[in-house]
């Protein structure tokens, strides 16, 4: 017959244990502190930390267990105003739910990870367990549920796409190709056609999931394998209406943050950005005119977009600012042309890049939806309709005016913390060199 688990006081518990009652703790030892007349022993669980105090006697004959052995500890909940949370954990028995670990990589309890990156990343799976470094990924998580939660409330259906596709979603982006039973099919490079596609059924649809990039980028803002969060609605006028929808996401991301992980926005210091009712809006080609680029760039440079997120902050007072317009021939074949007002220069487009901090966090758009404006753009790209036929039907057979958007969540959380690399922030990176761990 198996026994029941003791009842478990979490960390963060504690401080609202009654004085004097026997409570059970488990998780890691986060560190020691052997002192002549007293013995410290600091426990670290998914709460925070609690502190242990043994008196000499109490010491196991075996000393205490090193630093990042799981353990039960079962005591009295004492007061002590300079313990975390003002109790403590006295007369403990200290049982241990593994072998003693092993030195870990890095110092974990102290209060900054001061590890070069190559450690940082070779040893996730411990380096992670630092209370700053999982900070940052309970950012990420936040973030998540605002990013749900706003857009369920919005009348939106969460979906799933398949990430082994028949062919390239977005045409000029290496893929990774794969043997799928003898014939060749490829990584999803984002949710794309599918989420489109879904429009038709849902209307309003949305997807959380990773997406892969072959593109040979050794820089610190690129991952080859990431976590995208896609947007896709229907019956919009153009491309402001879905820049509407992403300012709410953005504000709903922010919310999520300051309900889920206020503790991790103080342990980082973190300063969140206030999310304007309307995010600013500037053309390309006034954009290419700010920064001193050539009026013929296809596109804005990393310095660029810096330039740029410098004179929002300065002269606007705000660390979002879309760019919208940008030329058609930088743009996948969906896109919509512009419909605004002439500007010189040109074709330009219905879609936008957001700038958040200097960096592009995301890019959208109004897509086309006529089934005979596709079968043109894509004959005058020199590809084939045939080919893309299973993406087609949709369109052949009716489609709203419908556009989206594209948040790279990894991007999002490293402009948060100021991350020098975005591999600093994502879990288990995959990039040109990195497949483990």
């Amino acid at each position: 017959m198996s026994r029941p688990l003791p009842v478990r006081t979490l960390a963060a518990e504690l401080a609202s244990a009654e004085p004097g009652s026997t409570v059970t703790l488990m998780g890691h030892v986060h560190r020691r502190r052997e002192l002549a007349a007293v013995t410290f022993l600091v426990l670290r669980d998914r709460s925070g930390l609690a502190q242990v105090v043994l008196r000499p006697e109490e010491v196991p004959s075996a000393g205490l267990p090193p630093e990042e052995t799981t353990v039960q500890v079962t005591g009295l909940a004492t007061t002590n105003g300079r313990a975390p949370g003002g109790v403590e954990v006295t007369s403990p028995s200290i049982t241990l739910l593994t072998e003693p670990a092993r030195t870990p990589p890095a110092e974990l309890w102290r209060p900054s990870l001061n590890v070069g990156l190559p450690t940082l990343l070779d040893n996730a799976p411990v380096t992670w367990r630092h209370p700053a470094q999982r900070a940052r990924w309970e950012l990420a998580a936040a973030s998540l549920r605002g990013f749900r939660h706003t857009l369920d409330t919005s009348g939106f259906t969460e979906v799933h796409s398949p990430k082994i596709v028949e062919s390239a979603t977005e045409s000029g982006a290496n893929v990774f190709e794969l043997d799928y039973f003898g014939r060749p099919a490829y990584l999803a490079q984002s949710p794309q056609f599918y989420k489109q596609q879904l429009v038709g059924i849902f209307e309003r649809v949305y997807e959380v999931g990773p997406v892969f990039r072959a593109e040979p980028h050794d820089t610190v803002r690129h991952l080859a394998e990431y976590v995208s969060l896609d947007v896709e609605l229907g019956f919009v006028r153009d491309h402001r209406d879905v820049l509407a929808t992403l300012r709410d996401v953005l504000a709903g991301m922010i919310v999520g943050i300051r309900e889920h992980a206020a503790t991790a926005v103080d342990r980082l210091e973190v300063a969140l950005p206030h999310i304007p009712e309307e995010i600013p809006v500037i053309h390309f080609a006034e954009a290419l005119r700010r920064v001193g680029a050539p009026a013929d760039e296809p596109d804005l440079a990393p310095e660029h977009e810096r330039a740029l997120g410098t004179w929002a902050k300065q002269a606007l007072g705000t660390d979002v600012l879309a760019v919208e317009g940008y030329p058609l021939r930088k743009r996948p074949f969906y896109t919509h042309g512009w419909t605004g007002e002439p500007i010189e220069g040109g074709p330009w487009t219905n879609s936008f890049d957001l700038i958040f901090r200097g960096m592009e966090l995301v890019t959208g758009g109004q897509r086309l939806h006529r089934y005979g404006d596709y079968v043109a753009a894509i004959e005058a790209r020199g590809g084939s309709p045939a080919a893309y036929a299973s993406y087609l039907q949709a369109f052949a057979h009716g489609m709203p005016p419908h556009g989206g958007f594209a948040i790279g969540l990894e991007r999002w959380v490293a402009r948060l913390v100021d991350a020098g690399n975005i591999r600093e922030v994502t879990l288990f990176p995959r990039d040109l060199h990195r497949l483990a761990p």
